[in-house]
Formats: C-alpha cells, structure tokens, sequence
C-alpha cells in the first residue's frame, strides 16, 4: 500500500511540473500532465487513499478540458465520484453532476441519463426523497431522447415509489397507470401490468377513500379484463372492504395471507403500515366518543 502511495506522490509530481512548464501556444504538456494525474490517482486509489485519488483525478478531468476533449474529462469526474464516494456522498454527488452537465452539452444523452440515476441512487442513500426523485426524473427524461424505452419506464416507476413516500399518492397513482396502460400494448411489458395495477391500487387504499379505491378497481377492469381473476385484485378488493368496514384485524389477517404467498417489500409493507396505524387511530377515537 505505501509503495502505491509513493508511486501516486512521484507522479503527481511529475504531472505538476507538466502544467507548469505548459506554453500558452502547445497543448501537449496538458495531455502528458491529465495522463499522470491519472495514472497517479489509480495508484491513491490501489493504495485506497480515497480522498487523494479524487482529487486528482479531479485535477485530470480539468486538463482535459483544457485540450477541450470532453468525453475524457466526463470520465474522470465519474472516475473522482466514485473515489469520493468511499468518504463523501456529497462529493460524489457533485462530480457526477459534473459529468452529466459534460455529457449533456456533448448530446450523449444516455452517458448522462446512467449517471442522473446513480446520484438519485446516492440521494435515496442520504434519505433525501425528493432530490431523489427529481434525479431519476431527469433520468426518465433523458433516457426517453436516447430512445431508451425499458429505461425510461424502471426510472418511473421509481420516481412513482417516491412520490409515495413522499405521499404524493395521486401523483404516483397516475405513473403507476399510465405505465400500466402503455404495458398492455407489449407482449415483453404486459406481464408486469398487475404488478404496476397493485402498486397504483395500494395508493387509492393508502388514502383511505373506499369510493375511490371501488372506482379505480372497476376501472382496472375495463382497462384489463384479466385483472378481477389475479391475486391482486382480490387483495385490493378486501383490503379495501377491510378499510370500509374499519375491521383492523381483517386488514392484519388479509396483508398476512397475501404475504404468505407473495412477500411484500418495504415499499408496501411501510404504505400497508400507513393503512394499518390510520385505522388503528380512527377505532380508538370511535371507542372515546363511546
């Protein structure tokens, strides 16, 4: 490890004195100086000195820019990012950000759409939601000019969970269908459309609104024939009696058998919770005014 070290501080230095003899008139002591600052940052990186490894490959991707080779310059702010990300989710986040704006201006619309969705990945890890979704948002949108069909859909319906915890349920709601609806005309997608139907049901019921949920389980219907026969329609259809009813055993044993069967994830396991807790608190102010 402190051989990688050594080696990373040689060149390093060896990169400095590059840019400082640099003629105003040649750009090849540039080029020389982003390929050390390189080579050293890989050795800071080996030696797992995450810091100094992005740091200068930092100082690499502004040699770059320099010699105006963009793409190279993109890569090496990924390249920091992802040492960053060792010690600084903040400093990872902004360099990337970096390399989207490089790779936008270039029209490499997919290049920057991969990367929005990794700093949405890093906000989700912060627990910032809402930055969260607006990453995967542009995402959606860039991957969408990139002609990048499959990718824009995982990336709303990412955006869709999102916006569910942040309990923006109509807003998820209408994702959730809107993709549901575009699935049916695909033999590769129409398979995943109970599971988007659950996902924007589960929304209505987290609400709470019985007419609601009555209404959007008809419309499912009419918008899939084949839905009123799944598991998941039957699951919706009593959870939203058990709501109607303010039964909360007959919620906790429906949420159980289906489990059972299909585990849920934590995305529906902390909205059902929602559910559960609410109708806990309107059986005990029933029971206070009794």
């Amino acid at each position: 490890m402190d051989d990688h070290k050594a080696k990373g501080q040689e060149l390093a230095k060896k990169a400095e004195n590059k840019l400082h003899a640099c003629c105003p008139l040649f750009g090849s002591n540039f080029e020389d100086a982003a390929l050390l600052f390189h080579k050293s940052a890989t050795s800071f990186k080996l030696a797992k000195s995450w810091d100094k490894a992005g740091s200068l490959f930092v100082k690499s991707s502004k040699c770059h820019m320099k010699l105006g080779n963009k793409h190279d310059a993109a890569n090496a702010y990924i390249g920091a990012a992802h040492c960053y990300q060792k010690t600084s989710l903040a400093g990872a986040i902004c360099y990337l950000n970096k390399a989207v704006t490089i790779f936008e201006e270039m029209g490499r619309h997919i290049m920057a759409a991969k990367y929005s969705k990794e700093i949405g990945d890093l906000y989700e890890l912060k627990q910032d939601v809402e930055n969260a979704r607006l990453h995967y948002e542009r995402a959606a949108e860039l991957f969408e000019i990139g002609d990048a069909a499959t990718s824009v859909i995982q990336c709303k319906l990412k955006v869709a969970e999102f916006f569910a915890q942040l309990q923006q349920y109509q807003k998820a709601i209408k994702i959730y269908e809107d993709i549901a609806r575009q699935s049916l005309n695909s033999n590769m997608l129409k398979y995943g459309v109970r599971g988007h139907l659950l996902n924007s049901g589960l929304c209505h019921v987290v609400k709470g609104d019985f007419i609601a949920i009555s209404n959007s389980l008809e419309r499912y219907q009419d918008l899939d024939p084949t839905f009123s026969r799944t598991r998941e329609y039957k699951f919706l259809a009593d959870l939203a009696a058990s709501i109607y009813e303010g039964d909360v055993e007959k919620f906790t044993r429906v949420v159980k058998e289906f489990n059972g069967i299909t585990p849920l994830d934590s995305w529906k396991s902390t909205l059902l919770l929602r559910v559960k807790n609410a109708l806990n608190e309107k059986v005990m102010e029933e029971d206070d005014l009794t």
